[in-house]
């Protein structure tokens, strides 16, 4: 059970690099979906599953935010989370992870923020220590303004 100290996250694989989010946002993870291709989307733009009736992108974050892809391309599980943005047309998307996310407790006053990078890509809002670990918090709202930029592009 955690305490009023600790918040819940989800670590999620992606590339090389892990993203914490907010356990609140995890509205599913699933082994594996059909994909749509979207005519004309970027390449990070992997297609659309079909989720309890929604359309939902899906979303390779490491190339979406031209972080390193790592040796293991196998994404064979999908990350579904609610958005926050609050775009009708955008309830939910859908992140590739080649492992099922972990979760984990984080202190209230133990993210560390590494302040060794200059500038951060489009889409991390910053990266930060947990523990001894690394990870990435992502822009969440920029995420989603991304993606709704580029279904629109392709629509």
């Amino acid at each position: 059970m955690a305490s009023n100290d600790e918040i819940r996250g989800v670590l999620v694989q992606s590339g090389e690099e892990r993203l914490l989010l907010p356990n609140a946002t995890i509205a599913e993870v699933l082994s594996r979906a059909p994909v749509t291709p979207i005519d004309g989307a970027p390449a990070w733009l992997a297609g659309r599953i079909d989720w309890h009736g929604w359309q939902v992108p899906l979303v390779a974050f490491a190339q979406m935010t031209g972080l390193p892809l790592g040796t293991s391309q196998a994404q064979n599980k999908i990350v579904v989370l609610k958005a926050l943005g609050g775009n009708p047309d955008l309830p939910y998307y859908a992140l590739l992870t080649p492992s099922f996310p972990r979760l984990v407790s984080v202190p209230r006053d133990g993210l560390l923020a590494d302040a060794t990078e200059e500038e951060l890509p489009v889409g991390v809002q910053v990266r930060v220590l947990l523990g001894d670990e690394v990870a990435i918090l992502p822009d969440l709202q920029a995420v989603e303004k991304q993606i709704s930029e580029a279904l629109a592009r392709a629509a």
